[in-house]
């Protein structure tokens, strides 16, 4: 079996130790592949082997590596994903556009309070039933402990080992296609955690040319970034690829710090496509962006948007949009700390705004940003689908001091109300687990550092952080602590609870509905048409012939919908069908669907 290293560090000797054997590498002669070294040793699957560098007497895992069994900081096993395979796994589901794609974001980790892959599987009759079309799992590389949100990975290649390692993984998406759900996952290239992470000693991963909020940069623009771009597009093939991952999520794009005129995310975006193009599989990237830029999404080969002819967008296939986000959260709760301040004022123009123009920041001022922000969307050339809309999310949960969700301080009124606007709205819907029955449990910030230092040191920051907002130290809960990630754990005895029953049967009919209603698929952003009444608080919008509306207040409202002959197709509450001058009367925090 033959070894590789990329060590360009490594200034006379790269050493392989494979089962307490030592095997001299050697160096690559052709020019084009400077710094890699290479052996060849008998091995076989579970081996454990390291490399050592130069007179360190440090055995550092495989970059690469597949496998590590002992965690960040053990020696990297043997593994082929493809061995992993069910011998009756399935193919990939049929196709799922993305416009037509319902996407349901869950953490292995406490989607079960075993957190694994293969209770995880377990519960997938449960989204099935729902109605949902993808699984978009967080992050699965390797950190530091057995618990954590997994962006503090530090393996790129590798498969977190207490979630189950990448058998585990293989069984999970095997499951998955069979339920036919398609598999996104979250990969995380903008930083790699601070402890285990062992890239620095074997070349140039990491730049100083800029800092990030991680420290020193991924070295994606200064020299060696060749081949620092090849690990993490190659990392990203290996994941839809091996593990027959239909799409993948990329974390905070905008802190990726890159001067190249060719930029890693079309690389990436280019190489995506061209696997796709060679499996006969519709593969796709999400991005993770603050920047309200279209650019993100734009086609490579679109020119005219660039700044330059001939020169297109990134070509991402879509990005999460956190404007429409922040504007619901505000309508619904009145909340107007930090960035929500921007979208508080006048929460139901924001909300209308977003749902038509996409980003409320759109070359407009940003008060928590104190200056311009945003670029508008050409709603001509760009479809729905490139973006997508959401009520709740594993950040804008974990990252408040307790972890709370919508469904701890609305009442189930509001709740329908924010699953309607999202489900029948013009993006791609995606929920986070538990927030289909209304979940009670929260979901907190949990870590599992085994270095005593680092571990007080994320405390200590976590509780300074939110006592400039005005909490108590004591209030906020210790991410060290096990019974955080227990809290965050979802119960599944909620869902057959009655209190819960009626909110869960209401996410399955509309997500049914989305299904069904071909208008409620239409990717024709300039179609969309909205109505609101900010003191009366309540907001209404027309999708071809589907019309939808909700009221954020507790008193009943009477809202013209412009057009008689349509009947109510869903409803929260009791209504009768539209009069004949086509107005409707809306009860107290409630929402309705109607249609031809």
């Amino acid at each position: 079996m033959q070894f590789e290293v990329w060590a360009p560090h490594a200034a006379a000797r790269v050493d392989m130790q494979l089962n307490e054997v030592v095997y001299p590498m050697e160096r690559d002669t052709d020019p084009k592949r400077a710094g890699w070294w290479r052996a060849d040793a008998p091995a076989g699957d579970g081996d454990r082997y390291g490399f050592l560098l130069d007179d360190d007497p440090v055995v550092r895992p495989d970059p690469r590596g597949r496998r590590l069994p002992d965690g960040p900081d053990g020696l990297s096993a043997v593994a082929d994903p493809a061995a992993a395979w069910p011998a009756a796994a399935s193919e990939p589901p049929p196709r799922v556009r993305l416009q037509d794609a319902v996407l349901y974001e869950l953490h292995i980790g406490t989607f079960t309070p075993e957190g694994t892959f293969d209770a995880a599987a377990d519960r997938l009759g449960h989204l099935v039933s729902l109605g949902v079309t993808h699984v978009e799992l967080m992050p699965v590389c390797p950190f530091p402990g057995r618990h954590g949100w997994g962006y503090d990975g530090v393996a790129p290649w590798a498969v977190h080992e207490p979630y189950g390692g990448p058998a585990g993984l293989a069984r999970f998406v095997a499951a998955a296609h069979g339920h036919g759900l398609g598999v996104v996952l979250d990969v995380v290239h903008n930083h790699l955690g601070p402890s285990g992470n062992h890239l620095p000693a074997f070349g140039p991963y990491f730049t100083d040319t800029h800092r990030t909020p991680w420290g020193a940069a991924v070295n994606l623009d200064a020299a060696g970034s060749d081949e620092v771009r090849a690990y993490l597009i190659g990392s990203a093939l290996a994941w839809l690829r091996d593990y027959r991952i239909d799409g993948l999520r990329l974390d905070a794009v905008h802190a990726l710090a890159d001067d190249r005129a060719l930029t890693f995310l079309e690389e990436l975006s280019q190489a995506v496509d061209e696997l796709a193009a060679e499996t006969g599989r519709p593969l796709f990237l999400i991005a993770e962006s603050d920047r309200c830029d279209p650019r993100t999404t734009t086609p490579r080969s679109q020119a005219g948007t660039g700044g330059a002819d001939g020169v297109g967008g990134l070509g991402l296939h879509a990005q999460w949009n956190d404007d429409f986000h922040h504007a619901l959260h505000c309508a619904l709760t009145g909340e107007s700390q930090g960035y929500y301040a921007d979208f508080a004022q006048t929460p139901l123009a924001a909300l209308a705004k977003t749902m038509t123009r996409v980003f409320f920041h759109d070359g407009t001022w940003s008060s928590f940003r104190g200056r311009t922000h945003g670029r508008p969307v050409d709603r001509r050339r760009t479809p729905a689908h490139r973006f997508l809309g959401y009520a709740q999310t594993h950040d804008q949960i974990g990252n408040r001091a307790l972890g709370d969700r919508l469904s701890g301080s609305l009442p189930p009124g509001l709740l329908a109300c924010a699953a309607a606007l999202v489900l029948t709205g013009p993006f791609v819907p995606m929920l986070f687990m538990g927030e289909e029955w209304g979940a009670r449990t929260p979901w907190q910030y949990f870590t599992d550092h085994p270095d005593p230092a680092l571990a007080e040191a994320v405390r200590a920051g976590r509780r300074r952080e939110f006592a400039a907002h005005g909490w108590v130290a004591e209030e906020v809960p210790d991410p060290q602590d096990a019974a955080t990630r227990e809290r965050s754990c979802l119960d599944w005895s909620e869902p057959d609870r009655p209190e819960h029953e009626r909110l869960l049967a209401w996410y399955r009919t509309l997500i049914a509905l989305r299904r069904t209603q071909p208008d409620l698929r239409d990717p024709d952003l300039g179609a969309v048409r909205v109505a609101f009444d900010e003191e009366r608080r309540w907001l209404s919008f027309r999708r071809g012939d589907v019309r939808v509306a909700v009221n954020l207040s507790a008193d009943p409202v009477t809202i013209a919908l412009g057009r008689n002959g349509v009947r109510v197709l869903a409803a929260w509450k009791p209504v009768d069908h539209p009069g004949p001058d086509g107005r409707i009367h809306l009860p107290g925090a409630s929402a309705v669907v109607l249609g031809p």
